[in-house]
Formats: structure tokens, sequence, C-alpha cells
């Protein structure tokens, strides 16, 4: 019985084998071979007899089946009896030689089932396949192929049978005709002489010790003969390269006297192919094993094929190679392996050959020849060692090759030779500077760095690779450290290496350190042996210097100042433990901060406090002096690096601080001078800094070394009269005479303050105007360079800066102040007015404020003539064009501007009055009021500077009275509506501190603040960017601020002011006046009421002819008049105004709601207007059309869009929230009542015609008004939170839609309760009444509010559950499906609003729950899908006593929805089925446990269910579940893998569920599988998948003892079904479950 199920099982797997799917196939091998795991040989047995039996069955098939057999014989070959090994072997035998075509799956996979037995059964094997092998016949292609594959797989197994085989095969060599045969007959002498080569290399471990090499040799020679006379030559390119892979193995076992005779015919034979085939790596590999060979057996004619061999090895190793191809790698391998074994052979024939091709010009030979060099020198090095110059001296020209892969190659050779003592040679030092020479290498810029096609190599890489290597062999090359140190120092100073200094500093840091822990001996450095060493003098100048830029070339600042550091003893012996501290705290700047980050300024001048400290230390002036020549010899070493130069100059001033011979600083100071590069900008600045930081300490000697050269003949060749005809020479002249200048202004700020004031006349300011102003034949010239203005105005800048900051300043009298005044106001006036690009306009004022602040004070008309020209210079400046230069530019201008504000401010401080600020105000008026905006923007911020700073600086003596606050704050307040955003901002701030300057006129503390005016400081900030409204609600907060504390006397005067504001040229400003005259009118107009109708009246006049706002206000006036008086009229007179209203009439309808006494009798009469009439009338557009169209009523319309005007009034809050239940009740029914209406045709056609207007008024959809209508009552009623809720949640939206109406009056109703709670009971009851409505859409609205409502807890709150509860029950029997529907959502809803409640209610809900699971017969039922939602939220809160009765029924009633077509019924009563497990507390009746247990099936398998919401309620039921089933395993499992959130890997999940299931219920096997069965019909392809998977899984953990439960032959037809299944994951799965029910074999 057991072997026909066996059979059975087997042979319903191999029909299905023929399955088109790869994948399935591929699982039915592996279920036959699981049926092989269990029972090997029943299962080999079976597929033996199937495959006789099957003779037509095509070979692909055949081969799936064999593979399996395979697999089977591989895992149990140690299992496997004589009798059926040999039943395999002669089956698999037969397979293989059925077709005598060749026919590779089939036949290979028959190969392998002989090769898998023939691992143990060799003698077996041997002797099947010998019986196919017989003489003078040409055996089957795979039995030659299964024979080599045996000699691989079992080498002491077969060698013992290669003498036969050879015997039997040498004859058929010469027989083969076909070159797939020869092809197999050369794998086979392959692996046939891999393995006796293996063998006999393993001897000690061979069955048969005594076999030796020359019991082959004859018959490899005869087989040898035969490839390479005969088939070698063939035109086929697989033969010869399978001949080929033969030969080289074959050439180990040849006699030794025939490989020497072969070798000058096999050695050529085999080059040959190189010009013959493109992938090259078998050649290489072979002729690699061919000279090993011949080397082996001490070849003496292998020399006469040397050169041959060179040339060709050679050219392949010059090949390209691709980095991407495996095979091209492997044979630069494989050459390199074939050079490495010529070089022990002959070494100078090789370096003969190899070091003229290193000097040849081409690139890729010269690459290739340096890349055999460098492996020649890594693994030939005892015969390289006596060879070491030789190879160095042909390294010359290679030295000397531009292209980036020679140098590459060239830079891995050094690194060998560095390695193996080369270097250490004489010329080996030329190889350590072509390391450094590529470590200088600049960065290439970008575009050029993508080189062509990605295959140039770049500079950078180059770099990159030298950088490391010279790293690498400083530091790991033990025996370099002699020839590096000292050598690296003489890199250090030369320009050339300044790329390298950074991997120069590292090595050398390293190697000193080691010499330091060597002694002192092997770290002293004898400067004189070597000539080229720099001196210690140099190389501290260098680093220094160096340093100033430390984020360059890798961050060489911290490389240079770690290696300086580190030769502190060489520098000076004192400086040792000094620089132990200053050192480090450098260092750890630069870690601190990025290129980004650091301040380059404060890092110099760090740099210089560590030079002055160690002058300081070291303290000799001899060693002193020697420094500062070696620094002015570096000068022209950084002409190409600016930044550098300049810190350089500044470290020779400080330099020379520390010299005490005066001639020597005379000396170095007039040598700066001559030599000096004037035309660098950077270089002038530099050495002004050097004489400025030299004058610190030798004032006396800096004046008078200027003096000096300007006296020089240097400099009078210079300047001769002869020069001035010539442009160049001008320039330079100029360029000169500005660096002179710059040196006096650096010496004014620098020497000490109490000796510079006395020279500061004489001297400084004397020789800066005698270089400025140039006199040709006695007549002043005036100069046209930029450069040199800006240079005195600089220079001039630093001189009051010097007299400042004395403590002499107040009583110095700067006799020349009024000459430099002007001289600032010429320079200013000359620049162009309406663009900047120098900053001379900043510099110039700069020197002003300073001026200005000295004695003696400026005459009045100076001070006015000043400023006038300064604001004119800067205020009519053009904005600046966008470009790549504009953040300069705007930074430029940002500069000039604070320039403009400290000299305006240093005028004002001359004169701190009312009147004094008046004059500057006066002076800025006119651009305050210029129709340019940017004009209006800079006036304001200069203004508003001058305000804060004379309010912070206000001192007042005694109560005087602000005169002429009105003015100025009728000046600036109209500005706080300006176009700008800035203008705005600072116009509430001027507003703001004249209001501070009135407090303190009256007497208040300047520290006082004062409640009101501070309200202007949040005014202020809601300016940046808003729109109209809150503007001018601002300027109205503005103006109420400013009418409460403005004087009565200064009321008039700011009125006026006001009144002219009208006119302004811009429009928002103009505006702003209207809205300030009119807040203070109301404020303070009690005298001035006459003349409030006379304004409205014109305001009104103009209504028709303008739309500026202020008009509209008056408008607005008389309208509010006419309605308090004839509200009925106007209401129902502008209800006459034609749809849609035009903005006129909209301004009109707001206005209505201005005065309180308005706007609920307004409201009042439009509700009554809109509910006179029927909200829509039924039209047909068509005689056949289904549905009649639903046109609106254009009262309601109307009545809808003025309802929307008056409550869009701000002013209307107080009336809407009289109204408030009564408005919201109207409006929420209109909009259900006109989901879907259509406008009149008179009205859509002129709703097309506005929309194409550029601006088009408010949309007049019937729906959208009245959604738009009951928006604008809950904002204007209070209830902005829900506005702000739904708009949220798109709850807007939804009501205006057709679909969505419902969900979104249920949003409504969530946002109403949670945000407008105290509304709802006035709301509830007029809702109420509506719910008999005869529009069915209104009762859907009412009763989806109603039953919202219940999901909140504020209902109970207010009482209000009863009622609701009551309301809902009663329309239990509406006609109406969704109002049904929505009763039972609303009962359901108590569970999250009152979850308390729901036992007191649990019977009547229930009651009402149950029916409606019995609602209709539908299947499909809407009602009865909430219900079960419904149920499945109070379960859980009702009494147990309840819910008893009721369980199996609900069970029953929603078993047959977990397999619905609708998605939304599978969830919700697998949901609710989970929900009852719930509250049984793992208690349940044993009639409920039987639902469960018939439940269980179909929950584990819609874990495969195609929708997610479905998966996720399965896993709560199957959680739910586990403590009613009493297993703790199980539950266990459940909870688990179950978790929502968790991934789930379903196969195993359900295995261990099935192993649980089984152990624990083994009585429910049959039930499970009958269930099963049911869902191999299902309509999802993955839950068919998922239950032949349960399937299998219950037969594998099921005990055999139960086998009486399972009706094999019906579960075996069922899962044979499957089989045929379209989907392929089922037949894979039921394939999968087959090689499972062997367990009931």
């Amino acid at each position: 019985m057991a072997e026909s199920y066996m059979k059975k099982l087997c042979s319903i797997l191999m029909d299905a084998v023929t399955d088109k799917d790869p994948q399935v196939q591929e699982q039915i091998c592996s279920a036959l071979c699981t049926l092989g795991e269990a029972q090997p040989e029943e299962t080999l047995s079976a597929c033996q007899e199937y495959l006789r039996q099957h003779e037509k069955l095509a070979h692909p098939y055949r081969a799936m089946i064999l593979k399996a057999m395979e697999a089977v014989v591989r895992s149990h070959i140690s299992e496997l009896d004589k009798d059926t090994a040999r039943a395999v072997i002669l089956l698999a035998s037969n397979e293989m030689t059925k077709a005598k075509d060749v026919v590779p799956d089939w036949q290979q996979a028959a190969s392998r089932v002989l090769v898998a037995v023939g691992t143990r059964f060799i003698n077996t094997v041997m002797e099947e396949l010998l019986s196919r092998f017989q003489p003078g016949l040409l055996p089957h292609h795979f039995v030659v192929q299964t024979l080599a594959s045996l000699a691989a797989a079992n080498v002491f197994g077969m060698v013992p049978f290669l003498t036969s085989i050879l015997n039997t095969m040498l004859p058929m060599l010469l027989m083969a005709k076909q070159d797939a045969m020869r092809v197999v007959f050369c794998s086979a002498l392959r692996h046939f002489s891999e393995s006796t080569l293996e063998y006999l290399a393993n001897l000690d471990q061979a069955p048969d010790p005594t076999v030796r090499k020359d019991t082959f040799s004859s018959d490899i020679f005869s087989a040898y003969d035969v490839l390479f006379n005969h088939w070698l030559p063939s035109r086929e390119a697989k033969l010869r390269l399978a001949v080929v892979e033969a030969l080289g193995p074959m050439s180990h076992l040849l006699p030794n006297e025939r490989l020497e005779e072969q070798l000058p015919r096999l050695v050529p034979g085999v080059l040959a192919l190189y010009k013959k085939h493109a992938e090259t790596f078998p050649v290489s590999k072979s002729l690699g094993q061919i000279l090993e060979a011949a080397v082996n057996v001490g070849s003496r004619t292998l020399e006469v094929q040397l050169d041959a061999l060179l040339t060709a090895l050679h050219a392949q190793i010059c090949v390209p190679v691709d980095s991407s191809s495996p095979m091209v790698i492997s044979n630069q391998k494989e050459v390199l392996r074939c050079f490495t074994v010529m070089a022990c052979f002959a070494p100078d024939r090789l370096l003969a050959f190899l070091l003229p091709k290193v000097e040849t010009s081409n690139e890729r030979i010269r690459v290739g020849s340096l890349q055999v060099l460098r492996h020649v020198i890594n693994s030939a090095a005892a015969q390289m060692e006596v060879r070491k110059l030789f190879i160095l001296s042909s390294m010359r020209l290679p030295l000397l090759d531009t292209n980036n892969k020679v140098k590459r190659a060239v830079v891995q050779v050094v690194s060998a030779m560095a390695h193996h003592g080369y270097l250490q040679q004489p010329g080996g030092l030329a190889m350590v500077e072509y390391i450094v020479q590529q470590c200088a290498l600049p960065p290439e810029p970008q575009p050029e760095r993508q080189g062509l096609g990605g295959e140039d190599l770049t500079a950078d890489s180059v770099r990159a690779i030298s950088v490391s290597t010279l790293y690498l062999i400083s530091t790991t090359v033990d025996r370099m450290s002699d020839v590096l140190w000292p050598y690296l120092l003489e890199f250090l100073t030369p320009v050339r290496f300044t790329g390298a200094l950074t991997p120069l500093c590292r090595s050398l840091a390293h190697l000193a350190l080691k010499r330091q822990e060597a002694g002192a001996d092997a770290f002293f450095i004898q400067y004189e042996a070597s000539g080229n060493l720099p001196s210690p003098y140099a190389l501290t100048t260098r680093l220094l210097v160096v340093s100033s830029d430390p984020y360059v070339g890798d961050s060489r600042g911290a490389a240079s100042l770690r290696l300086l550091h580190v030769l502190h003893h060489h520098v000076h012996p004192l400086l040792g433990s000094r620089w132990e501290t200053t050192v480090p705290p450098l260092l750890q700047h630069l870690d601190e901060h990025t290129e980004k980050t650091l301040s380059r300024p404060e890092w110099e001048e760090k740099l210089l406090m560590f030079l002055r400290d160690t002058l300081a230390v070291v303290s000799d002036n001899t060693w002193v002096c020697q420094l500062s020549l070696e620094m002015c010899r570096q000068l022209p070493c950084h002409d190409g690096a600016p930044g550098e130069k300049n810190f350089l100059y500044k470290c020779i001033g400080t330099t020379l601080g520390a010299v005490t011979s005066q001639e020597v600083v005379r000396k170095r100071l007039q040598e700066l001078l001559e030599t000096a590069r004037y035309q660098e900008e950077a270089e002038r600045e530099g050495l002004a800094c050097c004489f400025g930081i030299c004058a610190i300490s030798h004032l006396d000697d800096t004046l008078a070394q200027l003096e000096d050269f300007v006296r020089s003949d240097v400099f009078r060749k210079s300047i001769g009269i002869l020069s001035i005809f010539k442009d160049r020479s001008e320039s330079e002249v100029e360029k000169m005479k500005s660096a002179l200048i710059l040196c006096y202004g650096q010496v004014a700020v620098q020497a000490p303050r109490e000796l510079v004031l006395a020279r500061v006349e004489a001297d400084i300011l004397r020789n800066m105007f005698q270089y400025f102003n140039t006199k040709v034949l006695g007549i002043k010239v005036e100069t046209k360079d930029p450069a040199l203005k800006l240079c005195l105005v600089r220079s001039i800048c630093m001189v009051s800066q010097a007299i400042c900051g004395s403590t002499q300043a107040s009583v110095f009298h700067l006799s020349r102040k009024k000459e430099l005044v002007a001289h600032m106001l010429d320079f200013i006036r000359a620049e162009p007015p309406d663009v900047m690009r120098t900053p001379l306009r900043k510099k110039t004022m700069m020197a002003c404020t300073l001026l200005v602040s000295l004695e003696p004070p400026l005459e009045e008309q100076v001070r006015a003539d000043l400023a006038h020209s300064c604001l004119l210079s800067v205020m009519a400046l053009l904005p600046e064009p966008s470009g790549d230069d504009a953040s300069d530019r705007e930074a430029l201008y940002l500069d000039t501007v604070h320039a403009l504000e400290d000299l305006l401010t240093s005028l004002l401080r001359r004169n701190m009055t009312p009147q004094g600020l008046q004059v500057m105000v006066e002076h800025l008026s006119p651009w305050i009021k210029s129709p340019r905006g940017h004009e209006r923007e800079r006036a304001m911020e200069v203004s508003a500077c001058l305000l804060r700073y004379f309010l912070e600086h206000l001192h007042v003596s005694a109560l005087v009275p602000f005169h002429n606050l009105g003015l100025l704050v009728g000046l600036f307040s109209p500005r706080c509506a300006d176009m700008r955003p800035v203008t705005r901002h600072e116009a509430v701030g001027c507003v703001y501190s004249l209001l501070y300057l009135q407090l303190g006129y009256e007497g208040f503390a300047r520290d006082y603040r004062d409640e009101v005016v501070e309200r202007l400081v949040a005014l202020q900030d809601g300016l940046v960017n808003p729109d109209f409204t809150v503007l001018f609600h601002t300027c109205h907060s503005i103006a109420q601020i400013i009418g409460k504390r403005l004087p009565p006397d200064q009321l008039i005067s700011l009125l006026l002011t006001l009144f002219e504001g009208l006119g302004d040229p811009d429009k928002n400003c103009s505006r702003a006046a209207t809205v300030l005259i009119n807040s203070l009118l109301k404020e303070r107009g009690a005298a001035l009421l006459e003349k409030v109708p006379e304004i409205v009246s014109v305001l009104r006049s103009k209504l028709q002819e303008t739309q500026e706002e202020h008009v509209l206000k008056a408008a607005q006036h008389s309208v509010c008049l006419l309605a308090s008086q004839h509200r009925a009229a106007v209401v129902s007179s502008l209800l006459g105004s034609p749809l849609p209203f035009d903005s006129h009439t909209c301004a009109l309808w707001r206005a209505l709601a201005v005065e309180p006494s308005l706007g609920a009798p307004v409201l009042e009469l439009l509700l009554e207007k809109m509910g006179r009439d029927v909200p829509f009338k039924e039209s047909r557009t068509f005689l056949l059309s289904s549905a009649p169209e639903r046109v609106a009523t254009p009262l309601p319309l109307a009545a809808t869009c003025a309802l929307y005007e008056v409550l869009s009034a701000p002013t209307c809050g107080s009336a809407v929230l009289e109204l408030y239940p009564e408005l919201f009740v109207a409006l929420l029914l209109r909009v259900s009542c006109t989901v879907g209406v259509l406008l009149p045709r008179n009205l859509q056609a002129k709703e097309r015609r506005n929309s194409g207007t550029p601006v088009a008024t408010r949309s007049l959809d019937p729906c959208g008004s009245a959604v738009d209508t009951l928006q604008a009552m809950l904002l204007r009623g209070g209830s902005e939170d829900v506005v702000r809720h739904l708009e949220l949640e798109g709850g807007w939206e939804l009501l205006r839609s057709s679909e969505g109406h419902e969900e979104g009056v249920t949003r409504l109703a969530r946002a109403m309760a949670k945000h407008a709670g105290p509304r709802l009971p006035l709301v509830m009851r007029a809702l109420v009444s509506t719910q008999s409505s005869v529009y069915k859409i209104q009762r859907v609205t009412s009763t989806a509010f109603l039953a919202e409502l219940l999901s909140n807890n504020v209902v109970n709150d207010l009482m209000l559950l009863e009622s609701l509860l009551d309301n809902l029950a009663a329309r239990q029997k509406d006609t109406c499906t969704s109002v049904r529907r929505l009763v039972l959502r609303g009962l359901a809803n108590l569970a999250s609003g009152s979850p308390d409640k729901v036992r007191a209610h649990g019977p009547q809900l229930l009651t009402a729950l149950i029916g409606g699971l019995d609602d209709t017969d539908e299947l499909h039922s809407v009602v009865a899908l909430e219900a079960m939602v419904g149920l499945a939220r109070l379960l859980g809160l009702m009494e147990p006593w309840d819910l008893r009765s009721v369980l199996l029924h609900i069970a029953i009633r929603i078993r047959p929805f977990f397999d619905s077509e609708k998605m939304e019924f599978r969830q919700a009563s697998i949901c609710l089925f989970g929900h009852l497990h719930k509250v049984c507390h793992g208690d349940c009746e044993d009639v409920f446990l039987e639902q469960t247990v018939s439940a269980l099936a179909p929950l584990l398998l819609h874990l495969q269910d195609p929708q997610a919401p479905v998966v996720s309620a399965c896993r709560f039921a199957l959680r739910m579940c586990g403590p009613n089933l009493a297993c703790e395993e199980l539950t266990a499992a459940f909870q688990k893998h179950l978790q929502e959130g968790r991934g789930l890997h379903f196969g195993e999940f359900l295995n261990t569920t099935c192993k649980h299931l089984m152990h624990h219920f083994p009585d429910l096997l049959g039930r499970l599988l009958s269930t099963n069965l049911f869902y191999y019909k299902s309509s999802w392809e993955d839950v068919r998948a998922a239950a032949p998977m349960f399937t299998g899984f219950l037969m594998l953990h099921a005990d055999p003892e139960f086998r009486h439960q399972v009706d094999l032959e019906q579960l075996v037809a069922a899962l044979q079904l499957l089989l045929k299944d379209p989907a392929p994951s089922v037949r894979m799965k039921a394939a999968e479950s087959l090689g499972r029910l062997v367990k009931f074999a």
C-alpha cells in the first residue's frame, strides 16, 4: 500500500513537471526531493519507472526528474544499497546515451546523476561507462564528459582507471572528426591531467602510493601529439581553446626529454593563439603552466624562445585593462605570472628586453613595461638584488614623462623599489624627488577632471597615490628613514613644491619623532654637510607663513605647525618648553573650525601673537635680525599667493618690532620700500601693515624712513616730469603714492596714541596730502586714480581714529579739519549719482563721521552741505540688478547706508534739540515723499535711526513743549501703509519714537514704558507681509494710539498734514491717511463733528467713479443711516439687485452689519426671505431624460448670497450670536437641499461670462454659496475653530459634493461637538423639528448630524443623551435606507461618546442593531453592514448577561459574510467575530466554541486576503479566538505573530499554528482539511494558494495514527487538480503539499 501510494504521489508530481512556469517546475522538483528525503530508494525507483514508462516525455522534463534524482542521490549516497545504485546507474547511462545527438540539458542532468553515484560506487559507474567506451568505436559525447567530471569529483577513485581509459581513448582521438567531440576529449584530457597531478601531489593520502608520473607519460605524450599536431591548427576557435587548456596541465606529465624536444614547437604554437583569440586568458594560463613545467625540468631550449615569449607577453600586458571585465584582469595576472617564471629563469635577458621598453615614448608600452618591472621587483626580489643600479639607471626617461598614467605607474614602481632597498642606492634620491613632485601637482579644474569617456587618469589621482606612497614609505619602511631624513627638508622652501607641503610635513613629523626616540645623534641635523638644507630661519618663516591659510592643500596649516613644533630644537634651543604650551592651542583652534567658519583676521592675529611670544622667548637680537632677513628674502616666493604675502609683511613688521638695532630696522624698511610690487593691492596693504606694526616700537624710525624714501632717487625717478605723459608710468606712480599714504595711516592708527598726536599735522597729514596733490610746473594736478582717493580716505579715517582714541581728543584742535571735510565732499560729489561700484562713498562718510566729532565744530552751512550731498549720493542710487556679484554689491550698499546713518547721527549729536531734529528731518523729507519706493525705504530707515538715537540720548532739563510733534507724526504715520514692508516697519518705529519723545518732554523718565504706546511694537511685527485688510486695520490702531497720546494743540497740525497726505503718490499711503483721519475724528473729533456728514457725502458721490477704500467707507456709512430708518425697504431693494451682486452691492450689504442695531433684524429678514420659497424646482431638459434636473429658485438664492455678504462683515458677530441656532440649522438644510442643484439658465450664462473676466465675482453655484455662507456664519458666530477643524479635514469640499455630503455633515457635527458644545442644545432642538421634512436629503442630513453627536461625550454633559436616543429610535422605520443606516450608526456612536451609558441602554441597542442584521434579504445590505460595525463597537461595553443569549445568533448570522465578495463586509464580519470572542473572556459555551472551530480555517486563510483591512481584522479575530481554544501555545503564537504593525511571515506562522493544532487538537484534522478543500476554489489567488499550503502543514504535523480522518483519495485528487490552476503560485503550493503527503505513505 505504502509503495503504491508513494508511486502515486511521485507520478502525480512527475505528471505536472510539464508545467510551463519555471518556478512551478522547480517546486515540483523540490517536492520530489522532499519525497526522496523520506524514502530515497522508493522515490528513485518511482522516478526510474516513470521515465521508463514515459519514453515520449520531452527531454526538458526528463532533465527535471533527473535533477531531482541527482539531489536525492547526493543527499543519501551513504544510504543507497548496491542494487538501487546499479539501477540508477543503468537508468542514467541509458538516459545520457539514448539520443545520439547532443541534448545538453537532458544529457548533462543524467551525467550529473552518474557523477553523484560515482562518488561512492565508482567501480560500478566505471563498469557501466567503460561498457559504453569500447575500443574502435567513438563513444557518446557525454560518456567522455562524465569521465572527465568523475576525474574531478573523485580523484583517488578515478586515477587507477586512467591507464586503461587512456589506452582505449588514444586510438579514438584520430577517429574523432567532429569539433564538439574533439572538444570533449580535450576537456577529459585536461581533467585527467589535473587529477593525476593532484594525486601525485597527495601520495601520502592516495590508495596506491606506488603510482608515478612515468606511468602516464607515454600515453599523455601520444595524446599530446594528436592535440598539438592535428587539432590545434583547427579553424574552430572553441576547439583551439580547449586544446590549449589541456596542453597546460598535460605538459607537466610529458617525459622530460619529450618536453624539451617539443618546446621549440609548443611555445610558438601557443603564442600564435594570441593573434587568433580575443579571449586570451586560457592561452596565458596554459602558457604559464608550460613555462613552469619547462623550468622545472631545467630546459635549455627555452632560452631560444625567450625573445618571442617576451614580445608576445609584453604585448598582452600593454593591452588596456577593463576593470569591469574579470577575464581581462585574470589574463593580466596570468601574464605577470609568466613574467615571474622568466624573471627567475633568465633575469638578465628579461631586463635586457624590458628596460629599453621602459624608455620608449609610447604610453601603453611604457605603462605596461613599468607594470611588469614593478611585478618582478616584488616577485623576484632575490634575482633582482644585484641588478638594482641597472634598474635605477633605466628610470631616468620615465621620470620626465608628463602622461598621468605613466606617472602613476612610475610611482608604483618607486613604491616597490622603496620596499626592496633600491632607494638607498645611487640615484635613489631622484626617485624620492619624483614622488614629491607628484605630491605637488596642482588640482585640476573641474571640466578637465572629467576626462574623455572616463578613460583618462586625472592629475588628482596621481597626486593622491603619490601622497599615500610618500606617507607609506615614510612610516612603514624602516630602511627608508636614513634616506628621507633630513633629505625631505630640502623640499619645504622651494615654491614649486608648495603643493606637497602637507604630505611632506606629515612624513617629516613622523620621521622626526622616530629620530627623537632613537636618540639625539639620530635627530641631529648637520646643516653644513648639505648645502641644500634650509636654515632654521627659512624653515620657521616658511612653515609659519603657509599656516596663515590653514585649510588649503589638505589642511597644511595644522601639518606645518605640527612639524614646526617637532623641530623646535632645530629652530632655537630655548623654544621647546614654550612651544609645548603655545602650539597645541593653535592646533585645537583649527580643529574646532572649518574653512567656512574660521575668521582669517582672528587666525592671523593668533599666529602673530605666537610669533611675538617666540621672539620674546628667544630674546636674541642677532637671531631676530637673521629671521627678519630671511623673511624679507622669502617675499618674492609668495608673489603668487597674495594672502600669504600680506601675512608675511605683517610677520616682518612684528619681527622688526623686536629688533633693537635702529640701523637694521631702517635698512629692512628701505629694502621693503624699494622692492615692493606696488601694482598689487594686497602687497600695498601688507606693506602698510608692516610699517604700522613696526611703528609700535619704532615710530620715529618708521616716519623718518618714509620721508627718506620720498627724498631718495628711487622715488624721484618714479615721479619725474616725463612720467606724467605715460599712462603706465602714471599708474605705477599713483600706486606707489597709495601705498605710502596707507603706510602713514597704519602708522597713525597702530603707533602709541600719546606719541602720534604731536606728529599728526606736522608729519603725517602733511606728507599724505603732499603725495596726493601732484604739482607739475607749479600747477596742482587733480588725481584720477580712484584707488589713490580710497587710500587717502582710509588713511584719514585711521588718523581720525587715532585722534578720537586718544585721552586728549577733547582738547586736541585739528586745524585742517575744514580742509579735510571739503576734500571729502569733493570726493562724494564726484561719484556717479546712479551707480556704486567702489567703497569710496562709504569710506568717505566714515571719515566725515569721525571728523565731525573732532574739534573745532563745523559751520552750519558746511553741515547742511555735508548732509545734503551725502543723502543725494546714497538715496538716488538705483536698485542693483541681479547678477553674479549681486550679493557683494548688496553688502557694499548696506555698509554705505550704515555709514550715512552714522554721519547724520554725528551731525544730530551737535544739536540735540527739537529744532535740530526738525532740521535733519527737513533734509530727509523730499526722500520720504519720493514717488520711488526704494528712495522712500532708504529715507525711512535713516529717519528711524536718527529718531532712535535722539530718543536714547534725550536729556530734558526743563519741561518744554515738543512743538513740531504733529508735523512729524503727520509726515511719518501714512508711511505705515507703504507698498514696501521695510518702509512700513520703520514708519511705525518712527511714530513709536516720536510718542516717547513727547512723553519725555512731558517729564516722564527715560525708562518709563507707556502701555498704549507699547502696543505699536506688536503692530509693527504684523506689518511684514499682511494683506490690505490687516494693513489698514493696523493703521486704524495706530491712529487710536496717536489720538490717545497726542496733545490737543497738536491735533490741528496733524490733521492738516494728513490731509496733504491724501495726494501722496503712493496710493497705499493715501488710503492710510484716510484711515488715520477717520480714526482721529472718531477718537478726538468731538469739536469737528460737523465735518463728518460732509466727508461721508463726498466719499459716497465718488463710489461709482473710484474703488478707493476711503470712498467706499463713506458710502457704507450712508447706507447704514438709510437702513436705520427704512430697514425692510433697503433689504427688499438690495435683494432685487441682479445676480450676481456687483462689488458695490456686496459692499453695501456688508455695511448693514456695521451698526449693531441693524445686524440682527437684517439677518432675520434674510432668513425669512430664504425660507419663503421652495429651494428648487424640477424640470426635464429632454422629454426622454430619466431624471429631472433641479434648478434653484431665485429668491432663496439671492437671500443666501446676501446673507454671505452681511455675515462677512466683522461687526455682525453679536447679531449672529443672537440668532446662532436658527442661522446654523437654516443654512445647513439649505446646503443639503442645494447639493446637485443647478442655476437657472439665465444665470448660467452670466456665470460663464463672469468666469472669463479678469476679476471674477464670487461663484453663484447654489450649493457652493450656501456652504460659503454657513462658513461665514460660523466664523462670525465665534466658531472659528469649527471652521478651521473642518478645513483641515476637507469637510467643506465634502459638503459640496453629492458623494461626500453625508461624510461632510458628520465631520461638521464632530467639529461642533468638539468646539461649539454650548451651542448644541438649541441647535439640536431646531434640527429635530426638521426631521419630518418632505425632502429626503434634509432628513438624511439632520439624522447624520444627530447621529454623529452621540460619538461625543458633550451630549451627555449637556443632558441631551436621552432625547437624542429617543429621536433616533423613532426614525428606525424611515422609508429611506440611508436614514435607517445612520440611525444604527448613531446608536453605535454611544460606544465612543458615552461608553458608561451603554449598559443602561444595552437591550434597546442590541434589539435595534440585531434588527439591522435582518433589515432586508439583500446579500450586501448597507444596513446590515452598519449593524455589524456598530455591534463590534458596543459588545465590549454591554452586560455579559445581555449578550449571552444572542452570541450564537450573531455568530451564525455573520458567518456567510466571511467570504463576501465585498471587502467591507468581510472586514466587518470578521472583526465582529473577534469582538464576540473578546467579550467571552475565554469562557464561552460549547455551542459557541463550535463556531470558533468552524471559523478557524477561514480566518487563517484570509490572512492572505488581497485587502489589507481584512487581513488586519483576521489578525485581531485570531488573537481573540486564542484564549477560547484553551491552548497556551496556540494563544502565544497568535499573540507573537499577529500583533498589528508587525510583519508576518505567513508560511512560518502557518507552520507553527498547524504544529500546535495537530499536537493539541488532532481530532480536528479531518474538519480542517475539508474546510481547506472549499477554499481550493476561492476566487482570490493568494487565498487559493494558502489553502494547499495549510493542507501541507497539517499533513506535515499530523500523527499518522489519525490517518483515518483523511480522505487521501479526495485530497490527492484535489491537489492534483490544483496542479492545473492558472496561477503559478497555486500550482507551486499544491506541488509542495503533495510532497508532504509522504508522511501517510
